[in-house]
């Protein structure tokens, strides 16, 4: 862990003293801002096919929890039709006018619920910091897959896929967030706003594949010698429809949430962000940093 070196001599006089004294406690009540954590990047996404189109607004009935399928309800437009100044009484044309209300309520609730939804998942798991083969297989997929092609989108779900359940012993923090976008939301925008949140939370991003174009970055933080405790993937998917995934509450909860992510064909797939920290073999996650940075994570209970 570096600290903070206060340059200057004693000539600077006595009334600094208090100054290089503030900085000396403020390092040491925040320090965590030394810690370094490099991340690597893979994957890609397609842009939708339909442009949005300027129609009603939605409204923001949301349910949030961490595992919340966040499905945006809107209103079908249709006011409930008042008395009208004539007497329509209660005969035939009541049973008309009702008729009528029902026919464009359901008219309306077909077309809403006929517009294409698209899912986007993500899925957050933290493995001891032992399985450093899994950091390894990380690395090699990003070099291998290139994601600039939708057809590899499935590919490289698969091999993450595969990886992760090769450690799933080392498996012991994961939580998971649905999104359903119905219509003319914006998934692509959702989805990149969850990739550039996740990714902000590296210090340095040492490898980068994303949408074909490729780098790696040479690590400069140099550890202490300290034990690296923790590794945390994080896997974005896209996909059509409306998809449901249980909460991950036991070790066979996550089975059957990356056997069910697995399933999903490749031609649904829209887009996919793999994203992992450290990635730099000699990089440390400490226990600090990863309750600091992943607050969602939730451990695992057998039985």
């Amino acid at each position: 862990m570096a600290t903070v070196g206060c340059a200057g001599s004693r000539a600077a006089g006595s009334r600094k003293t208090p100054f290089f004294l503030a900085l000396l406690l403020a390092a040491a009540f925040i320090p965590q801002a030394a810690l370094a954590a490099s991340g690597g990047a893979m994957g890609g996404r397609s842009s939708s096919s339909s442009s949005s189109s300027g129609s009603s607004s939605s409204s923001g009935s949301k349910r949030h929890s961490y595992y919340s399928s966040r499905t945006t309800y809107v209103s079908v437009g249709t006011p409930t039709p008042r008395r009208v100044a004539m007497d329509v009484g209660d005969g035939p044309g009541t049973v008309f006018w009702g008729v009528v209300v029902g026919f464009v309520l359901l008219v309306a609730a077909a077309v809403y619920y006929g517009r294409p939804r698209t899912t986007v998942v993500k899925l957050q798991v933290a493995l001891l910091g032992w399985a450093k083969p899994f950091q390894q297989e990380l690395n090699e997929i990003a070099e291998r897959v290139d994601a600039s092609n939708r057809r590899s989108y499935k590919l490289m779900l698969t091999e993450t896929i595969c990886s992760l359940s090769r450690h799933k012993d080392c498996c012991i923090f994961s939580s998971i967030s649905v999104d359903v976008k119905n219509g003319t939301d914006s998934w692509e925008e959702h989805f990149d706003g969850i990739s550039i949140e996740e990714r902000s939370k590296f210090d340095e991003e040492t490898l980068y594949s994303l949408e074909g174009i490729k780098r790696t970055k040479e690590y400069s933080k140099k550890q202490d010698g300290s034990r690296n405790e923790y590794i945390v993937v994080t896997i974005i998917v896209a996909a059509n429809g409306a998809l449901k995934f249980p909460e991950i509450t036991r070790p066979a909860d996550l089975e059957g949430v990356v056997k069910k992510l697995n399933s999903i064909r490749a031609r649904d797939i829209r887009g996919i962000h793999v994203l992992w920290t450290p990635q730099e073999e000699n990089d440390v996650l400490t226990e600090e940093k990863l309750l600091a940075d992943y607050p969602h994570l939730r451990p695992h209970y057998d039985g």
